[in-house]
């Protein structure tokens, strides 16, 4: 065997090391996503479901797949940065929008990718990333009337500092 092909055979065998350390697509070994590619992902979801724009009109506007958007809201693939670019300008936001108030958990990589966003439980529990939020916050500005609207969150917020007191209990 010539020089020549035993360094390629090396440099080839040291990439496949480095991919079975690292994990497959930016995972750890756990198999869990990179926490920051998660963060990502749900900025594209909730900038979408800010804008009213399914999962299957994104992916038609940037050529994909409604299932190829679903991963990549879930953080299972990671976006490159050409598709991070066309995601930005049909969601009208600035590139940097999707990396904004990302938690310092995300960013941490600590033992792996698991230890970095606590197994995702406090990304899941954010009131911010649910579906009835975003809902709600687009339902408020449908409401055409500025009066109305603001009738309508000082009535919320009413509500929200009563159900926020303790209930007393009659003797």
């Amino acid at each position: 065997m010539s020089l020549f092909h035993q360094m390629v055979g090396r440099v080839f065998m040291n990439a496949a090391t480095l991919r079975t350390r690292r994990g497959r697509g930016g995972r750890a070994l756990n198999g869990r996503p990179n926490p920051i590619d998660v963060y990502v992902g749900s900025r594209v979801r909730l900038r979408r479901t800010l804008l009213g724009m399914s999962q299957e009109r994104l992916g038609q506007a940037i050529g994909l797949t409604f299932q190829q958007v679903q991963k990549y809201e879930r953080g299972a693939n990671r976006v490159g940065a050409s598709r991070l670019y066309e995601l930005s300008r049909v969601l009208d936001v600035a590139v940097s929008y999707f990396f904004e108030d990302m938690p310092d958990e995300a960013t941490s990589r600590g033992k792996g990718h698991a230890a970095a966003n606590g197994n995702g439980e406090a990304h899941e529990t954010d009131p911010m990333t649910r579906r009835e939020t975003l809902e709600l916050v687009r339902a408020y500005y449908r409401i055409v009337e500025p009066k109305v609207r603001k009738r309508v969150f000082e009535m919320v917020k009413a509500v929200a500092s009563v159900s926020a007191q303790p209930v007393k209990k009659r003797a």
